[in-house]
């Protein structure tokens, strides 16, 4: 879930080959695991958030964008989405993607870890190799600057 919600330079990167990869890479190195299970989670989104980091340097080196994106500033936070709609989670996960994009890539990462996956404060400083307080803050910092995205069309209409 949380590579589908962040946003990726590159078109033809796909969240899901990210997440083989990341498989590929936790399988191949298991032996070297050396945590409980409470560990194995963020010891695997670390892995994960490296191959999407990878991925968003080499697109940026190779610019294989075909067009320049624009970004919506007007998106609203997506809602609880029915499971059973797949437009809908199309939707919501977009939406998500936009809203994301404002952030900095640290802040992104953070509301992404726990507002979108679900990840405790403790889990996503490990996750991410972050101290819990600048997780904290990070997200803090990027709750206002998203709430001041939404301050601006709260129905995510467009309009002013």
């Amino acid at each position: 879930m949380w590579l589908h919600s962040v946003p990726l330079p590159d078109a033809a990167a796909s969240p899901d080959d990210i997440a083989s990869e990341a498989w590929l890479t936790a399988a191949a190195k298991i032996g070297s695991f050396a945590g409980d299970d409470a560990e194995f989670a963020p010891w695997l989104f670390t892995i994960a958030r490296n191959h999407a980091a990878n991925t968003r340097r080499t697109a940026l080196r190779r610019r294989t964008d075909p067009v320049a994106v624009g970004h919506d500033d007007t998106l609203p936070l997506p809602a609880a989405v029915d499971p059973g709609d797949a437009v809908a989670q199309v939707d919501a996960h977009d939406r998500t993607r936009r809203l994301l994009a404002h952030l900095s890539p640290r802040e992104a990462e953070v509301v992404a870890c726990i507002d979108v996956v679900g990840l405790d404060v403790a889990a996503t400083a490990q996750a991410l190799g972050m101290r819990p307080t600048a997780v904290r803050v990070a997200r803090h910092r990027a709750l206002g600057r998203l709430r001041g995205i939404l301050g601006r069309d709260p129905e995510g209409t467009g309009g002013t």
